[in-house]
């Protein structure tokens, strides 16, 4: 491959005037460009002035335009990726605390959170990423050792799909929780009736409210840097699962200043403080910011056990998860939401949870025409329930936490569960369309690692042969429709971005490779060259 080097102020742009053209500010061409419009197909080049695609089409356009020129010998571009489900500021804020994750035993954990602690001065400590069933004994940990080191400042040590806690003794304490503590919507474990310190879903608020609140600058501290991070990884836009209205207003102001460029569609969490203010002021949206859809949240992970299934877990026969929101309440919420102008989207991973989301939604939208209400990773799915998706609701899924899941899922579940588990095929033809995004940090940000598991079912190391539940996978254009053109589509933005279409922003990446017919292999190591927004370069690469 030739070398090709894309400063930010240019990718061996050449100015070129002609007094008969029309003057614009940008000409791509001899380019493998996607536009994701069946009807353009593939073409070569296009042209892009005041932050909008102009023109699209071949090599004509270089006798009507005159403007800076960009040759890029062949290299692939896209639209710019949609992630449509993450957690954006969380990104950012867990740059500021321990990260556990890739730890491969509970000694590890201790041995990062020690070094982390080394000479400072703390009032807490916080990380996230342990996942017990990396480790060789795939049991929960305990508190006692963090007792014995940290027995003065809570620590609170969340595990990598953050829907269980590890806390020692001070957290509990600090927080009201004991022996005798009941809360609904989640597990406070306990072992020969003792803390082990280990909370499933909602007991975790009871730790968040003692902990130290991030402050106005560390959340914009964090908002930067996981806007960095995104556009290093091909991101234009976010939809972000999950946010308060203060967070929201933030993002908002930092936007209206020039302090933040990465387009946001958020998700408002589900709270009556955020609830009542929204519904009475309306959807929000600017250049960059959409809020237009509440986040709620069904059930909690199937790794920690808090997916509420049908019937038990196979590895714990006592036990079927937890239900965060109860079916009434999904049912009560849903019918509140219909009658406005929000979208519910709603995070549901077992089976008991997603029937319990879809009956809701099946009630609530009779009368709906187009509501575009979304069920968040639609993970385990009863296979007499599918058919209970339909071209009302988007499935929006992650591809990685299929491969993520695969090395234990069948433990949690048994075999004949996996039949309806992870099943993006089957989705997609009820719906549609499907939306796929990372659940970053729980996944990590690398769309190509998403595009990957979407397509071959397999992780890096090309496990299992022949992919995992293949029936499942997706074809390589329907898994760029998922994180292009459909994930507008989910968030209500067809009209505006996911394709590279005249009237739409000029949102697009240029890739090292060809996802779309590369070997399958090779997907993995994509390189981004270069992360185009409003035609205006925020991240480039240098590539041999």
């Amino acid at each position: 491959m030739k070398r090709i080097y894309i400063s930010f102020f240019g990718l061996l742009f050449t100015i070129m005037m002609n007094s008969c053209q029309d003057k614009v500010d940008l000409i791509v061409y001899n380019a493998t460009v996607y536009t994701m419009n069946e009807n353009l197909g593939n073409t070569t080049a296009f042209v892009v002035n005041d932050g909008r695609f102009i023109a699209v089409g071949g090599e004509e356009l270089l006798e009507k335009y005159s403007g800076r020129k960009l040759d890029l010998q062949g290299l692939p571009v896209y639209p710019g990726f949609i992630d449509s489900h993450c957690h954006f500021m969380s990104l950012g804020l867990s740059l500021q605390q321990v990260d556990l994750r890739g730890t491969q035993s509970f000694e590890e954990v201790i041995s990062k959170v020690k070094d982390f602690a080394k000479n400072k001065d703390l009032k807490a400590i916080v990380g996230r990423g342990w996942d017990q069933n990396d480790w060789e004994e795939r049991t929960l940990p305990e508190k006692s050792e963090l007792d014995d080191l940290f027995p003065d400042i809570p620590v609170a040590l969340r595990r990598i799909d953050g829907h269980a806690l590890l806390v020692n003794q001070k957290a509990l304490d600090l927080a009201g929780i004991d022996e005798t503590t009941e809360i609904a919507g989640g597990t406070i474990i306990k072992k020969n009736g003792k803390l082990t310190g280990v909370l499933v879903d909602t007991p975790m608020q009871l730790v968040n409210a003692i902990l130290p609140k991030p402050s106005k600058e560390d959340k914009i501290k964090a908002l930067q840097e996981a806007s960095k991070i995104g556009f290093e990884n091909g991101l234009t836009t976010v939809s972000v699962a999950g946010m308060d209205k203060e967070d929201i207003y933030l993002v908002d102001s930092l936007h209206k200043a020039g302090a933040l460029e990465m387009r946001v569609y958020a998700m408002i969490s589900n709270t009556k403080e955020n609830m009542d203010h929204f519904l009475s002021v309306g959807p929000l949206q600017t250049d960059k910011l959409n809020v237009r859809s509440f986040k709620v949240y069904a059930d909690g992970a199937l790794g920690s056990r808090g997916a509420a299934l049908k019937e038990p877990y196979s590895d714990l026969k006592s036990h079927k998860g937890e239900f965060i929101t109860s079916k009434d309440s999904l049912e009560k919420l849903a019918y509140r939401l219909a009658t406005s102008p929000f979208q519910m989207n709603t995070h549901a991973i077992g089976d008991g949870a997603n029937k319990a989301v879809l009956e809701a939604y099946k009630k609530a939208l009779v009368f709906s025409d187009d509501p575009r209400w979304r069920v968040e990773h639609a993970q385990i799915i009863d296979t007499a329930d599918l058919k209970l998706f339909n071209r009302k609701i988007i499935p929006s899924v992650q591809p990685t936490h299929a491969t993520s899941d695969m090395y234990w899922a069948e433990d949690r579940l048994g075999a004949s569960r996996l039949e309806g588990a992870y099943a993006n095929k089957a989705l997609l033809e009820q719906s549609g369309r499907i939306a796929l995004g990372t659940d970053f940090p729980v996944e990590e940000v690398n769309p190509f690692l998403t595009y990957y598991a979407a397509v071959a079912r397999q992780d890096t190391n090309a496990f299992p042969e022949g992919g995992y539940l293949p029936q499942n996978k997706l074809s390589r254009m329907e898994a760029l429709n998922g994180m292009t053109l459909w994930g507008a589509y989910a968030n209500f933005e067809e009209d505006i971005k996911g394709s590279i279409e005249v009237g739409k922003v000029a949102d697009f990446i240029i890739l090292d490779r060809d996802i779309v017919r590369v070997n399958e292999k090779r997907i993995p190591k994509a390189r981004i060259v270069a992360t185009i927004l409003d035609g205006n370069i925020v991240y480039s690469n240098r590539i041999n």
